[in-house]
Parts: structure tokens; C-alpha cells; sequence
């Protein structure tokens, strides 16, 4: 039985519907917005959270009703019925990823409530033990690129782990600062944004150094454009791909066969695309880590969760909040991440 299969037919009551909105300023320099969906029933509540970016969404969904979801449902029923629901009011999102982000929300708060009304876990209705949770931090150099932030955190736990975002202004003494710390272990290129304000241009030298620097890491979303692709395409087995990974079919249809994927949920939208997606890089020998988005509330514990039940082993990006909070005050949570006895729900 699949695991999409073992949770389908829970059933879960819904007496109501609520909103919560988050805010915090983060370490890459600007204040992230959420929304954490709160279905209640029993008794007891679930949360999800939506992560779209453009804060212009969270501030048009603050001005509608909640949905009218109330009732008795099965997880898959619930989805269904998802299917012809407008999660955005007649508000069009600005970035259509964002639809989503949404339902991935909605559909994580209501197996989280589904969870809690039986009092299991979710490894306990996969039949999965959690294992301690790797992860690595992902940071960014700033402008000018330095790497203090990186040698500061070493300097308070020289075990960490990093995800880094090379640009071309990383200077020659970047490189080899980062590559003398022997940390790095996830390199994203970005080169399939367009129209955000992380895009990187892809550049043939920029991926020509951080494949020479960084020769056991794994790589990330570089382009494929008649000036990189001879020197990406070699790499396959080391690459990764996070953007464009919404559902088996865009693995599919990858320019290679990738040898690690990068899993992050609330891409997928629905529970059902998550799971066959997993599933998918089992069979197919890829290595999988877990990805985040910035999530200030319940999303943070349910990509953690994922890791512990699916690739606790991986360099997943799920690090603590902490790492990202620029107010933040050492100690700072050590990797791995250990279960708890008291997880119920969407937890670990």
C-alpha cells in the first residue's frame, strides 16, 4: 500500500475554519508574510501554511470569509472537493505557483486535524519510525559577498552544514574560503527562476567554478542554455532541481536524469502529487532532501516531519526557524533533529 493509500480514507470532521497571519523579518533581509489555514473538529485543530511570497495575496485573502468546508470527509473526498474551490476569492494570485502553496495548506491542515482526532502521527499511520532529521543551513552571502555569516556559525558548531546560492560576484577568495571549510554540501545556481528577485542569470564561468570548488556537492537548478549546457550535463548525477518539481511529470521531463531531487511540499499542492512524487524517486534511484520556504509557523514542523519519515538522511533545508531569524541569539538547534515522544499530528 502506497503512502498516499494509507491516509486517503481517514476520515476528518470539520466544524469551522479560521485564518492566522504571520509575519517576521528573516536573515536574507526581508519580512516574510504566511497564512496558517486552522481547521478545527473534536475538539482539537489542525494547521497548515501557506507560503505564498507576494505579500499582496496574504492581504487580499485577510478580506474574505473563510471556506465552507464544514462537514465529514475522507482525506481524498476533501481534495476532491478542493478541486472546485477558489482558494483566492476571485483575487487572482500574482504568481500562479502560488495556487499551490495554498491548497498545500489547506490540505496539510486538514491531515493534520485528521491525525490529531485519532491522536497518531503521521508515521504512525505510514508505519514508518522517524529517524533524527540532517539538515544543512541555508544562507546567503549578501552584497558585497562575504562569508562571515558561514565562518561565524562554524566558529559556534563546526558540524553545521550549508546550502549556499553562488552568484557572479562571489569573488576567487569566496570560493576558497567556503571550500577550505569543507561544509558546503547543496550549491543552488537558480537558473530556472524568471521574474523574482532571486533569479540568477546562468553564467558559464559561475558554473564552471562552483563544479571545480565544490566537487562532491550537490548542484541545484543550474540552466540549460546553449553556454552551459556541456558543462551541466556531465553532472547529472550530482544535480538537483527544485523550482520547476511540482509532480512526477516535471521530473519526467527533465533535460537529464537528475540524480537528486529537492522536495518541497507545498509545491506540489496536493497530498496525493507530494507522495507519487516520492514514490517515484524511490523506484527510480533518486536521492531526495527536503526543501523549505521560509515558513514561520506549522509549515516549518511539516517539511521536518517529511525528512524524518522519507530522506532523513539527505541535506534537507529544513532547518530550525532560528537560522533565519536575524534577532535570533545563540545556542542555535543542533543537526539532526531528534523525534519527539510527545509528536501528534503532523509532527515527528
Amino acid at each position: 500500500m502506497s503512502h498516499y493509500e494509507r491516509i486517503a480514507d481517514m476520515s476528518v470532521t470539520i466544524e469551522s475554519v479560521a485564518r492566522r497571519r504571520q509575519v517576521a523579518d528573516t536573515t536574507s533581509g526581508f519580512e516574510r508574510t504566511t497564512t496558517e489555514y486552522r481547521l478545527s473538529g473534536d475538539g482539537v485543530v489542525g494547521r497548515g501554511e501557506d507560503v505564498t511570497y507576494e505579500t499582496a495575496d496574504h492581504d487580499a485573502l485577510a478580506g474574505t470569509d473563510p471556506i465552507d468546508l464544514e462537514g465529514e470527509w475522507t482525506i481524498d473526498a476533501l481534495s476532491d472537493r478542493l478541486d472546485e474551490v477558489d482558494l483566492f476569492h476571485g483575487n487572482p494570485p500574482e504568481n500562479e505557483t502560488a495556487r499551490n502553496y495554498r491548497r498545500w495548506a489547506v490540505e496539510s491542515a486538514a491531515l493534520d486535524l485528521a491525525l490529531r482526532q485519532r491522536e497518531e502521527t503521521l508515521g504512525d499511520r505510514l508505519g514508518v519510525d522517524p529517524d533524527p532529521v540532517r539538515f544543512v543551513v541555508s544562507t546567503r552571502l549578501g552584497d558585497p559577498p562575504s562569508t562571515d555569516r558561514v565562518e561565524g556559525l562554524l566558529a559556534r558548531n563546526a558540524d553545521l552544514e550549508f546550502k549556499l546560492d553562488p552568484t557572479p560576484e562571489w569573488p576567487e577568495s569566496a570560493f576558497e574560503a567556503l571550500r577550505e571549510t569543507d561544509a558546503v554540501r547543496v550549491l543552488d545556481l537558480k537558473g530556472w527562476y524568471e521574474g523574482t528577485e532571486v533569479d540568477v542569470e546562468p553564467d558559464p564561468e559561475l558554473y564552471r567554478d562552483v563544479f571545480a570548488a565544490f566537487p562532491a556537492a550537490v548542484v541545484e537548478d543550474p540552466a540549460f542554455t546553449p553556454a552551459t549546457s556541456a558543462l551541466v550535463e556531465p553532472q547529472a548525477d550530482r544535480l538537483s532541481f527544485d523550482y520547476p518539481i511540482d509532480g512526477v511529470e516535471s521530473l519526467e521531463s527533465l533535460p537529464v536524469e537528475p540524480g537528486w531531487c529537492n522536495v518541497k511540499p507545498s509545491r506540489f499542492g496536493t497530498l496525493e502529487s507530494l507522495f507519487e512524487t516520492i514514490a517515484y524517486c524511490e523506484r527510480e534511484g533518486i536521492r531526495m532532501y527536503g526543501g523549505g520556504q521560509f515558513e514561520l509557523a506549522s509549515g516549518r514542523t511539516a517539511i521536518q516531519t517529511l525528512a524524518a519519515l522519507c530522506y532523513p538522511d539527505g541535506p534537507n533545508d529544513v532547518a530550525p526557524r532560528a537560522f533565519n531569524d536575524p534577532d535570533a541569539e545563540p545556542p542555535y538547534p543542533k543537526s539532526p533533529l531528534r523525534p519527539s515522544d510527545d509528536a501528534v499530528g503532523f509532527e515527528f
